[in-house]
């Protein structure tokens, strides 16, 4: 097919569309939902509706408006990681964090509720479990994340005790249930997953608003972190303010204090370690991750954990015409976050729509990821970066976290930001 039509777009014109903030991308979601038509040019298929495929599906549709985009994704509607520590801490409901599709129907993304169950790399098909075969030009695959099932006494049955609540959802919902059910004057134990994993700062965040919560209704209890890490993300304004906003409620314990932790009761409650037994009220172990069961399916990680790609398009090392993007990818010096898959796929799609229109080479680009955390309901922190990007990695340009010792306006202002934040990136990838 001829160049003209989609390489008249200049990578300037690029960078105003996808924007190096999540303002600009939200300016621009705002503009440009328009209905749009199915299209009769290069077939693209995404697979995944959460923070990077569905990203990705509108913007190849925005890059490439005659193409034919098709989203697969198995559920009709996707509750989003991001918040749901809100929703734990009383602060937003349900409804608030969950989203539907309907946005991207409308401008013209042939939206599939199925589960891809297999690859053909060769023939450029998918199967669905429909037994259905998608054929493709070129796939776009955001799986998320899956759980490491290689803890004594924790496997996903036990996750119905003890849920992990990182998959949003029917855990998150179990894990405040189990809160509201606490007496007060109980101890929640929180056990945050060895590197790396999605969302670095979220179990921190979560410990925030569990706290949050416990502070307004359960004041006699308590919060303890027994981490993997001996350090975490954003941990200077996260000590800070906990101590402003709780006092002692919250403990962290590193990874040289608490040992090894060996197995997990689910019936009792409790995690062992080569040094102790810890017996929680409510317990929120989280596993060590990999890659989404379908990229594993797939055969997209190389017989790893995680799926290697090209820096620049994300193309898979592994299988030539499929990118790999979000949580799933080995994207290095970009964290595993929801900002960060969103701001990929608009690299991604970008790349994408190119090569479909004759290009031979992509250009790096520019990506960025803005993380903001809730300490109390009037009190954010945040970490925003950006990043250019090289053969080898994302290389940081500019950004970082706040200084910790932030006066309380401040942090009630970074409070109200991440409100914005959420409203603005949601509206951009669901519409």
């Amino acid at each position: 097919m001829s160049n003209a039509k989609y390489n008249n777009t200049s990578r300037r014109d690029f960078l105003k569309i996808a924007g190096a903030t999540g303002a600009a991308a939200s300016a621009f979601a705002i503009g440009g939902c328009a209905m749009g038509p199915s299209g009769t040019g290069p077939r693209v298929v995404v697979v995944g509706g959460g923070f990077g495929g569905a990203t990705a599906a509108r913007y190849v549709k925005k890059f490439g408006p005659d193409f034919r985009v098709t989203l697969i994704e198995p559920q009709t509607s996707y509750v989003t990681c991001p918040f749901s520590n809100a929703y734990l801490g009383g602060i937003v409901d349900l409804n608030t964090i969950t989203h539907g599709y309907s946005g991207l129907s409308k401008i013209g993304v042939h939206v599939v509720h199925d589960m891809v169950t297999g690859l053909d790399g060769a023939a450029g098909t998918v199967t669905l479990s429909s037994g259905k075969v998608v054929e493709y030009d070129r796939l776009i695959v955001s799986p998320g994340i899956d759980f490491k099932w290689n803890m004594d006494g924790y496997d996903e049955a036990a996750s119905m005790l003890v849920p992990h609540a990182y998959k949003a959802g029917s855990q998150t919902v179990l894990l405040k249930k189990q809160l509201e059910a606490m007496d007060d004057g109980g101890t929640v134990i929180i056990a945050p997953p060895g590197n790396p994993f999605r969302c670095p700062p979220g179990p921190y965040e979560r410990a925030s608003m569990i706290a949050f919560y416990l502070k307004n209704h359960k004041p006699r209890s308590k919060v303890l972190i027994l981490d993997r890490k001996d350090k975490f993300s954003k941990q200077g304004a996260f000590t800070e303010g906990w101590k402003r906003r709780y006092g002692n409620m919250i403990e962290w314990v590193p990874a040289k204090d608490v040992g090894i932790i060996s197995s997990v009761d689910a019936g009792a409650r409790s995690i062992s370690t080569e040094m102790d037994t810890h017996k929680a009220d409510v317990l929120n172990f989280i596993p060590n991750q990999k890659a989404g069961k379908v990229a594993h399916a797939m055969g997209l990680t190389g017989g790893g954990d995680w799926c290697p790609v090209d820096q620049i398009t994300f193309e898979s090392s592994v299988v030539p015409g499929v990118h790999v993007i979000g949580d799933a990818a080995v994207i290095k010096g970009m964290p595993k976050s929801g900002n960060a898959a969103n701001s990929q796929a608009k690299v991604c799609a970008w790349a994408v729509v190119q090569l479909l229109s004759g290009a031979t080479e992509v250009e790096p680009a520019v990506t960025s990821n803005t993380c903001y955390s809730l300490v109390s309901d009037d009190y954010g922190i945040h970490v925003s970066v950006i990043w250019k990007g090289t053969a080898e990695g994302y290389k940081k340009t500019s950004g970082g976290v706040a200084p910790a010792n932030m006066d309380d306006a401040f942090r009630k202002a970074e409070a109200g930001y991440a409100h914005g934040w959420y409203a603005n990136i949601s509206h951009d990838i669901w519409g």
